[in-house]
């Protein structure tokens, strides 16, 4: 059987490592071209492979790819776009085929999360639904560390170790000025309906460095009382107070404090705002001095602080997801398997992507304090892991050295297509 190219694309919020899955991915694919042609990446996620606008990485050196390990964002673009049912759109899927058949594509790599593997899944369909053999394995990507069966996300491990070290930084500095300025510092952390990247925060604080600190979880139905509450508790016996929020807080109505009324592209709420909403509520109930910041993109950002295991990770699941491939798997996803949290220890794991794809893994309730503000030992055990281990980017005259790919792209075969 004649080998076949392989299209990988990256969709969805970029990371700090989604690059390094990239990376692992196709230097794996380099070592086994007996099995695979070449590895054309999409330009913007699936649009690129819907409007034939492919990337050739055969035209990127060794050491390009290689650099990617330590470069964040997504290197060949990103998109947000969900692929509709067959029933719904039966145009786009007849021109992925057309597409694919044109460029000789046999292996479909998506790297993504929850809504990208349900894309990925719609894909593995179309050998037995239109007749087209094609073997699609879900790379798993997500800041928000709620895919289910896998232990962890990678991209996950990176925003929290810069969310635990920016509000123990951001304490430091409030608790320096309390006296006679700020004394409380609220920080917004992305999380739309699951609070892993706030639980982060709680990280800041540990019995060698005890930091007053509030976290509100999307889990858990925001109680504008209890919170003041406990807000000025901590204020009068420690003289200052940090505020982690996820920006998916909800009040007991079911609103998110942070809804703009705006949706996104995959027709989820436009969120942002939970941050200034919380601060004044402290202003004007109690009467503190605050200052508020939106981690936002410099969250997912900084591979300047990125963790070692998580860099670790998202090579590995790069790596893996080539593997399962040549092997024949088809619709499924390589996981993080953890085996012990101390010493630390993981594997890849595989599960099916039936079991994946539009399922949210949520913070379980033991992960969460009894009075819903803090996080628990179990959940300190699991998360500690995660941001451990520095991967610093090469550094020139004070700056980190990131790769730009050249993005040659592949000469189109097909008339132009709308979407």
């Amino acid at each position: 059987m004649a080998k076949k190219n392989a299209f990988y694309a990256q969709s969805g919020g970029v990371t700090a490592v989604i690059n390094a899955s990239a990376c692992g991915l196709i230097e794996t694919a380099r070592k086994h071209k007996d099995k695979i042609g070449k590895v054309y990446a999409g330009r913007n996620g699936i649009i690129g492979a819907l409007t034939e606008d492919l990337i050739d990485t055969s035209k990127e050196s060794a050491s390009a790819i290689a650099a990617l390990r330590h470069t964040p964002s997504g290197a060949f673009g990103s998109c947000r776009f969900k692929l509709k049912s067959l029933t719904e759109n039966l145009a786009q899927y007849e021109r992925l085929i057309e597409v694919f058949k044109a460029h000789n594509i046999g292996y479909f790599f998506y790297n993504g999360g929850g809504d990208s593997a349900d894309t990925c899944l719609k894909v593995s369909q179309l050998a037995d639904k239109m007749g087209y053999p094609i073997q699609a394995i879900h790379v798993p990507k997500t800041v928000d560390n709620d895919l289910p069966i896998t232990d962890c996300c990678p991209g996950f491990g990176s925003v929290a170790k810069y969310i635990a070290v920016s509000t123990r930084e951001a304490s430091f500095d409030v608790a320096s000025m309390a006296k006679t300025s700020t004394k409380v510092f609220v920080l917004e952390v992305m999380g739309r309906h699951a609070g892993w990247i706030a639980a982060a925060g709680g990280l800041a604080s540990d019995e060698k460095c005890e930091i007053p600190i509030v976290i509100l979880f999307p889990e858990v139905a925001f109680d504008k009382k209890k919170f003041l509450a406990k807000v000025d508790s901590m204020v009068k016996k420690h003289g200052y107070c940090s505020v982690v929020v996820s920006e998916g807080v909800k009040g007991e109505d079911g609103k998110f404090l942070a809804d703009q009324g705006l949706k996104d592209a995959f027709g989820h709420s436009q969120l942002g705002g939970a941050a200034p909403v919380v601060a004044n509520m402290i202003k004007d109930a109690l009467g503190y001095k605050f200052h508020w910041a939106v981690a936002d993109y410099l969250q997912r950002a900084a591979r300047h602080i990125a963790s070692k295991t998580d860099v670790d990770q998202a090579y590995a699941l790069g790596k893996a997801a080539v593997e399962l491939a040549i092997k024949g798997n088809n619709a499924v996803m390589p996981t993080v398997d953890r085996l012990s949290d101390k010493p630390y220890k993981w594997k890849i794991g595989v599960a099916q992507l039936k079991n994946v794809a539009n399922v949210e893994k949520m913070m379980p309730r033991n992960f969460i304090s009894p009075d819903g503000f803090g996080i628990t030992d179990k959940c300190r055990t699991y998360l500690t892991p995660l941001i451990k281990g520095e991967d610093y980017p090469p550094y020139k005259d004070g700056l980190p050295q990131y790769v730009r790919m050249k993005n040659v792209a592949v000469a189109k075969k097909l008339k132009e297509f709308k979407l």
